[in-house]
């Protein structure tokens, strides 16, 4: 349960009455755990993983771009709610992590569907042909680097197209006065940033660590 801020009850009734994840998910998750011990926090939640699936189907997403893919378990699912021909471009850092991704890629059926840019994400989106548009983009990496993925994504954002970014709440503690760490200033001044944008429409959805919704007018 990865939304702390929520009463454990509620947390878990909601996960209750989510669609629960499928074989493939679930043997990712454990393997995750097993792979990557403390580490494994980084894993989207099964609720949040859904909701990327159903948003990626709503939106008939055809060009999609995921940074910070970890094992794969987001990645797959917005594979599986990409429209016919759609593709997903994925931007992590690690090869020893997404090389789990790789196999679940396989193992989902979508490895033709999605590409891996490994390197930092600031430069490797750089990298993407000029004329690549993005209809959705799921951001979840290293949280002082959201502003720039988010001015990058924007600028190749069809209009209509989403941002999903995670970890927008940091546990609650965006709204505790008394935390004043490097992390929660960095997830409050991309929040504000976010706030101040005219380009765009936005709230951030209680959905595990907390996600925004950003679509762009």
């Amino acid at each position: 349960m990865k939304a702390t801020y929520l009463d454990p009850g509620i947390g878990q009734y909601l996960i209750a009455h989510t669609t629960p994840p499928d074989d493939i998910l679930d043997a990712l998750a454990l393997e995750t755990r097993e792979a990557t011990g403390e580490s494994a926090g980084m894993q989207i939640s099964p609720d949040q993983g859904r909701f990327l699936t159903m948003v990626t189907q709503l939106g008939r997403a055809r060009n999609v771009v995921e940074v910070g893919t970890f094992t794969g378990y987001s990645s797959v699912c917005i594979a599986r709610g990409l429209a016919p021909g759609g593709r997903l471009s994925c931007f992590d850092v690690s090869e020893e992590w997404t090389a789990i991704a790789r196999h679940y890629w396989e193992k989902a059926g979508f490895a033709d569907r999605i590409e891996l840019r490994v390197g930092p994400a600031a430069e490797r989106l750089k990298e993407l042909p000029p004329e690549q548009t993005v209809d959705l983009a799921f951001i979840d990496a290293d949280k002082a680097g959201y502003p720039v993925y988010y001015e990058i994504l924007m600028s190749r954002l069809v209009p209509g197209g989403l941002i999903l970014v995670d970890n927008t709440l940091w546990g609650g503690r965006v709204a505790d006065p008394t935390v004043d760490d490097d992390g929660t200033r960095a997830i409050r001044a991309f929040n504000d940033m976010v706030m101040a944008d005219s380009r765009v429409t936005s709230l951030i959805l209680p959905i595990a660590d907390g996600l925004t919704m950003i679509r762009k007018h």
